[in-house]
């Protein structure tokens, strides 16, 4: 049985940063906090904890002071920076530069005056460092049903998370400049990561050409569960699974190729693992 790692597969230059970082500062440090799971995949975080790194939470920093802190790269709110001024907390500021530069632009759109509106997951990480440049004013919206409730008669800045899809982008763009109102204006910005939306149509060929699909993924990733529906339209005999003990070898009777591929958030080392775990049963 032939088995295929997608080599477009893997971590997003973002993530890879957060993690070079937290790794630099460990081998100099006994330990480091982050600010929430560095990556949105079990193994990674786990891999990280046993070299050092600690998770905390918002609700933690009233307690942490005098301290170093890792901010991933999903990026924070001002009141996070606020805040560890206030708990003298040193900060290693791994926010991927992408997010960087759409919140500065967020913020001077907010300052700038009229709706923002930014397409998204409400309580992602992401978005709450979003809508934290507008002081929470900011209106989320998650599909079309979400836009039929803004207001059209108010001038409309439409922004994106950086992980969500270019196709449901574009189908809320088509919609508001469809329902605005005489007067209202409409401008919109593709802040879509294009290292991540090219994605799509290449994990689509991969998935199309392999009999069977193990996509690799944390529970937690939203950009896994768009790239694992993405296989799936493609390749019903697609399987997530977030650990190689999850492989479930019925899945390869009479299979003649198997392809690995994972999220932005998924390490290479986990789809490997999971490779080996099914040539050694193979042996």
């Amino acid at each position: 049985m032939f088995i295929e790692i997608d080599d477009g597969s893997g971590f997003c230059f973002g993530v890879t940063t957060a993690i070079k970082k937290a790794e630099e500062e460990l081998a100099q440090s006994e330990s480091l906090c982050c600010l929430g799971d560095i990556v949105h995949n079990g193994r990674e975080v786990e891999r990280l904890k046993n070299m050092g790194l600690i998770t905390v939470g918002h609700a933690d920093l009233d307690s942490l002071h005098d301290t170093k802190m890792l901010l991933r790269a999903h990026g924070e709110p001002p009141q996070t920076y606020a805040k560890a001024k206030q708990q003298n907390i040193s900060l290693i500021d791994a926010t991927c530069p992408v997010v960087l530069n759409l919140q500065k632009r967020i913020r001077k759109a907010y300052e700038e005056g009229g709706q923002i509106v930014i397409y998204g997951k409400n309580g992602h990480a992401e978005v709450v460092g979003l809508v934290g440049q507008t002081d929470g004013t900011a209106i989320v919206i998650e599909n079309l049903e979400d836009a039929t409730k803004l207001d059209f008669t108010n001038d409309i800045q439409l922004f994106s998370q950086t992980t969500k899809s270019l196709e449901g982008f574009g189908e809320i763009v088509k919609y508001i400049e469809a329902n605005m109102k005489e007067g209202a204006r409409f401008s919109y910005f593709d802040t879509i990561c294009r290292q991540v939306a090219n994605r799509i149509p290449n994990i689509i060929k991969f998935a199309a050409r392999h009999d069977v699909i193990l996509f690799v993924c944390g529970k937690k990733s939203s950009n896994g569960k768009v790239l694992y529906s993405q296989c799936l339209s493609v390749n019903p005999c697609t399987y997530m699974i977030d650990d190689p003990s999850e492989i479930d070898f019925r899945w390869f009777e009479n299979v003649e190729s198997v392809g690995i591929c994972g999220a932005t958030s998924t390490p290479k080392w986990l789809m490997e693992d999971c490779k080996k775990k099914i040539e050694n049963e193979q042996a």
